[in-house]
């Protein structure tokens, strides 16, 4: 679906995750569908030259005690008021609060997580979660206006399984591939406690973040860092994953679960905890296994589950392929974010 018409500004501040990379991603997806984009975003950020190819862009950390806060105000009015957007979409509930009461202007938030409280939405037409649970919350929460599920998409990337030799792993162990930023919210403290308890098998964690010293000194205390790699921050997680007998979704928390659809794209077989985005679309002995949040020993024994039995691996991932383009395909969510933009919702 192509509109050379349409017109959308985007206020984003994040920083690095699975989250940014599907910003990323979507807005990539409109410049494909000719619509014509703006975007404010925190400076410095790794994917910022991706977004300045695709059109104009505001940088600014948008911190309340700020003294440039006011001029990104009034940077965007100015930009709504002279360009006329059809849609102001805000990503998560800070940069909700940098919607103004513009008229004739789509106002969205684009919720990738729960929210605690409405207070930022006030000026928003209608809020979009990634998964029936947000609009759900916020609609307990005492919203009154439209809340829609929109999920994310996988981008179509032919898997490149990277060489293992790159990250020093031998070619012929059973290789479990986890990853996102290193934060309590992702558990990768508990994938390398899973990954222990099976003998031989190696783990590579793709990402960063500030618990990796204790995810270092944890994989000491286990006897299993010779077997652990830090793969650090890559732009397409898709080929680490693609190199793996295994993907391991180990969070406490995730809403969605952009990671687990890269896996799944992949082909590689999977297991997740029974967190909120999974518990949704993943069906437990179909598409992958599935084990309680935390239980290392019972992440271990699905893991050996799917080394023991590849017929058996092969079959679910055959299965959440399926299930991704199903239910998670490009097309089909661009059009629905494109309908919104337009008003139709």
């Amino acid at each position: 679906m192509t509109d050379t018409a349409l017109r959308v500004i985007h206020f984003h501040f994040g920083k690095e995750g699975g989250a940014e990379r599907f910003f990323v991603k979507f807005a990539q997806a409109m410049e494909r569908r000719g619509v014509e984009q703006r975007f404010v975003i925190r400076p410095n950020r790794s994917w910022d030259g991706q977004i300045a190819a695709l059109g104009p862009v505001i940088r600014n950390n948008f911190r309340v005690t700020s003294l440039l806060t006011p001029l990104l105000h009034w940077q965007a009015d100015r930009w709504v008021k002279t360009w006329k957007p059809h849609a102001v979409m805000s990503w998560m509930p800070r940069a909700a609060r940098l919607v103004h009461r513009w008229p004739g202007v789509v106002k969205l938030n684009r919720m990738g997580d729960f929210p605690q409280n409405l207070k930022h939405f006030d000026n928003c037409d209608l809020l979009v979660g990634n998964v029936p649970g947000i609009a759900r919350t916020c609609r307990d929460l005492g919203w009154t206006k439209p809340a829609l599920t929109i999920s994310n998409f996988t981008p179509i990337v032919v898997p490149k399984p990277v060489p293992r030799a790159r990250h020093d792993t031998p070619d012929g162990v059973f290789l479990v591939v986890a990853g996102g930023r290193f934060q309590p919210r992702k558990a990768l403290d508990t994938a390398i406690r899973a990954v222990a308890r099976i003998p031989d098998a190696w783990l590579w964690l793709v990402g960063e973040g500030r618990l990796r010293p204790e995810l270092e000194k944890l994989a000491a205390d286990l006897g299993v860092a010779p077997r652990l790699r830090f793969v650090g921050w890559v732009d397409d997680p898709v080929h680490h994953i693609a190199s793996g007998d295994a993907f391991l979704l180990s969070s406490r928390h995730e809403p969605l679960g952009n990671i687990l659809l890269e896996a799944w794209a992949a082909g590689v077989p999977s297991v997740s905890t029974r967190c909120e985005g999974p518990s949704w679309f993943m069906r437990d002995g179909v598409d992958g296994l599935m084990a309680d949040i935390d239980d290392d020993e019972g992440i271990a024994a699905a893991l050996t589950a799917l080394r023991d039995n590849p017929q058996a691996a092969r079959a679910y991932a055959a299965s959440a392929r399926a299930r991704l383009d199903e239910f998670f395909s490009e097309e089909a969510i661009c059009n629905d974010y494109i309908r919104v933009f337009r008003g139709q919702f």
